[in-house]
């Protein structure tokens, strides 16, 4: 018995000396934290204690990782001189019709003249843009129904999803139909925060082309989320592709 007890003691001593690691979420130091992939902040285990901790993308806040919001959503957000592109504030394309080209300058954006356009969007209504004149479209012209693109954690676009999108509501206005446009992500990130992202892209591709006079009532958006990848591949080109607005008839 006496044995035992100095083994239990020494056995003791050497738990007391060396330390037992503390039991999640509570920390000593990151290494108590690495199984669960967060840092230890203030004694307690955290999905983050700075932006360093988050992916590409994302924000730490509040020890949470968190999307990056865009810089500005309208041109007033970028203050003078400049103004909004896909998300982020840029210097404006003019400040007077002298760089235009013939055109006109309009909110720090270049306007085509009447007789010229470079999208369907310079046109009027039952128009399209073709050779850099704007003739009637025709109405059984096959629209391009390609897919929208959209960066990494996006859900505003750019300037070459405008493009396409003004020529594709010219060819929708003068044809017949509703278009469903379903919005969907990548599988990085959580699926609830995915389905949201999916959603705000198709209210977005809605939203322009109703602005470009697509009738409200033709158009319905859905968000799939990261559920119907078109590429299976956690590549960057995979990624990409799954980012992206369908337009379903």
């Amino acid at each position: 018995m006496r044995r035992i007890s100095l083994w239990a003691g020494m056995a003791l001593a050497v738990a007391v000396l060396t330390g037992c690691p503390p039991t999640y979420p509570k920390c000593n130091n990151d290494d108590n934290c690495k199984e669960k992939g967060e840092v230890c902040v203030q004694g307690q285990c955290q999905e983050c204690a700075e932006d360093a901790n988050c992916r590409e993308g994302f924000t730490c806040q509040a020890n949470k990782c968190a999307p990056k919001p865009p810089e500005c959503t309208t041109d007033t957000a970028c203050g003078a001189g400049r103004i909004c592109e896909a998300g982020k504030c840029a210097e404006a394309q003019c400040k007077d019709d002298s760089a235009c080209n013939g055109g006109k300058c309009q909110a720090g954006r270049c306007q085509a003249p009447k007789d010229t356009c470079t999208a369907a969007t310079d046109c009027g209504e039952g128009q399209d843009c073709q050779g850099g004149r704007c003739v009637t479209a025709d109405a059984s012209s096959r629209c391009d129904f390609a897919p929208v693109r959209f960066g990494f954690n996006e859900s505003t676009l750019d300037s070459s999803a405008q493009s396409r999108l003004g020529d594709l509501a010219a060819c929708i206005k003068a044809s017949q139909g509703k278009i469903t446009l379903g919005g969907h992500a990548d599988d990085r990130g959580t699926e609830e925060y995915n389905l949201q992202l999916s959603n705000r892209r198709a209210a977005a591709v809605k939203r322009y082309l109703t602005d470009l006079g697509v009738p409200s009532n033709r158009l319905t958006t859905v968000g799939y989320g990261e559920n119907r990848p078109v590429s299976n591949g956690a590549t960057e080109e995979a990624w990409a592709e799954n980012r992206r607005v369908e337009f379903q008839r």
